[in-house]
């Protein structure tokens, strides 16, 4: 649970942070920050992509998962899924600006502004929960930190987040912090899951699921680096799962 422990914290400082920042966070300085972390996410996932020790498991691995998350729209279904929760609290009912109380009484006036008030934070809230969550770096490494007890890919993940968070907060407000929590749950739900299923894994089932999801923290990286690419890494996310039926498989053949 480390892992996920220190990515609440650094979702709650960054926003901390943001929140006291409230002329917002210069392009210039989000833009290399960024490029730098791509390029790290790049090489942990290599990193860990290389562990494998067999390619031929790692590829079969891939394209399967790749199949059955395509058939399943499991990218389309998670922005889909994001973009109801983001319409429906988020929506614009809360869009009510100092400019549109016009000459009404001092008390409707700060009604309005509570209420503008009030938007955000929830606004800011669902925004970064969505953000945190929904991807496929929070499961994989939520998935590392249950089965091996290493926490690389969160401890990235944190840095990734504590820096978004201190974006978010500068313009949303500081209930992007609170969106800490189902941060905190539901990436430890997937790592107490995790270590109850850990005793019927192999150690060969366990590398090379490391490996597949290293394959897909690199395709992170690359769609961070760039607008121009757009690896669909939520509908390989089954290939992490597949690769314990090929590693069964080949065992059972000695391939």
């Amino acid at each position: 649970m480390l892992g996920t422990i220190v990515n609440a914290g650094a979702i709650i400082l960054g926003a901390l942070l943001g929140n006291l920042l409230k002329s917002g966070f210069p392009d210039k300085y989000k833009s290399v920050i960024m490029q730098g972390i791509s390029l790290t996410v790049i090489l942990i996932g290599l990193s860990m992509a290389l562990k494998t020790q067999n390619v031929l498991v790692l590829t079969l691995s891939i394209v399967t998962g790749g199949i059955l998350g395509e058939a399943l729209r499991i990218e389309e279904r998670l922005d889909s899924f994001g973009k109801k929760l983001e319409g429906h609290f988020g929506g614009s009912g809360g869009d009510i600006s100092r400019e549109n109380v016009g000459d009404n009484d001092g008390s409707h006036s700060e009604d309005s502004v509570r209420n503008t008030e009030g938007s955000l934070f929830i606004k800011g809230f669902v925004t970064g929960s969505l953000v945190f969550c929904v991807g496929a770096m929070a499961i994989m490494g939520a998935l590392e930190s249950g089965l091996t007890g290493r926490h690389t890919t969160l401890f990235i993940k944190s840095i990734l987040d504590g820096i978004t968070a201190t974006v978010f907060a500068s313009t949303m407000g500081i209930g992007v912090a609170f969106s800490a929590l189902p941060v905190f749950l539901y990436q430890g739900a997937i790592t107490v899951a995790a270590v109850y299923v850990k005793p019927f894994l192999t150690d060969a089932m366990i590398i090379e699921m490391t490996a597949a999801g290293g394959l897909l923290i690199f395709g992170i990286g690359l769609n961070m680096l760039t607008d121009k690419l757009h690896i669909k890494v939520g509908n390989l996310l089954p290939a992490i799962f597949i690769a314990i039926f090929f590693v069964v498989l080949f065992g059972k053949f000695s391939l």
